[in-house]
């Protein structure tokens, strides 16, 4: 077994490392200071020594950021910790993981985040390779399942807000809408609502998903059109509602004088009726 060290906090870089929690809960972060508080550190942190200390720090966190963060919020100067030896970076991301996973998993947008975040570093070439390395105990699904995740994070990533909320579901959804070849419709559907609650875009989108699974595109006819965006400046989409179909124009072009435009070609296609 590995010694005990009993390491100053100040000398531990806690984003030494790629972190796959992006997001500490306030509550579960206070509930683990008052166990703390109250009954000491159970179990120490992980670390490595850094070949090149920097800004002070001579240690970087493996595991146990959320113990890490709580015993600096009790004032403690020092904390229990292990010290390991990974030989790569890539090792000690995937020693942190599998911590992660015993202890509490993280949420499926943040692990794909975290795939994606070691690829661009340099840390694997692929992220079936990131995939393997970091996640080798889970079945064959799981890892298919979380590399379509990647792709939602990559397409998507950009337009969405605090989309750690998102469920595997969900995340499923948008993965196959990309996968069958969406991925335009969906960022003109993003677009007018980047900067607006997860809510709002999850309500926005859904109407969209639903309406590609319910009638898949014929990749030979294109049909269901379901998007059009001119270089003019307009973007139109199809968007399913009840009792029928709503198009959407948004962009520099979409103004109240094209929209008289577009219902003069409607009438003159199907006659006037009027009430």
């Amino acid at each position: 077994m590995s010694p005990l060290h009993h390491l100053p906090i100040p000398e531990i870089a806690p984003h030494a490392l790629l972190r796959d929690r992006t997001a500490l809960d306030p509550a579960a972060l206070a509930l683990l200071q008052h166990s703390i508080a109250t009954e000491g550190l159970r179990t120490p942190i992980e670390v490595w020594q850094l070949s090149t200390p920097r800004d002070g720090h001579k240690y970087g966190l493996i595991s146990g950021l959320r113990r890490l963060t709580a015993c600096r919020a009790l004032g403690h100067t020092t904390i229990p910790a292990f010290l390991r030896a990974p030989q790569t970076i890539a090792q000690a991301l995937a020693q942190m993981v599998t911590e992660n996973e015993i202890r509490e998993p993280v949420t499926p947008w943040e692990k794909a985040t975290l795939i994606l975040n070691a690829i661009h570093e340099g840390h694997f070439d692929t992220p079936d390779t990131a995939i393997a390395a970091l996640f080798p105990a889970l079945p064959r699904t799981t890892r298919t399942r979380i590399r379509n995740h990647v792709s939602v994070v990559e397409a998507l990533g950009p337009l969405l807000t605090d989309p750690t909320h998102l469920t595997t579901r969900q995340l499923d959804t948008l993965a196959a809408a990309l996968q069958s070849g969406h991925e335009d419709l969906l960022t003109a559907t993003l677009h007018p609502v980047i900067g607006q609650g997860s809510e709002t875009q999850w309500s926005t989108l859904r109407p969209v998903l639903q309406d590609v699974l319910r009638e898949p595109t014929n990749p030979t006819t294109r049909r269901p059109r379901r998007l059009l965006k001119l270089r003019q400046g307009l973007t139109i989409t199809r968007e399913a509602c009840p009792g029928g179909y709503t198009l959407r124009f948004t962009g520099a072009q979409a103004k109240s004088g094209l929209i008289d435009d577009v219902l003069d070609k409607v009438e003159e296609l199907f006659g006037t009726e009027r009430y």
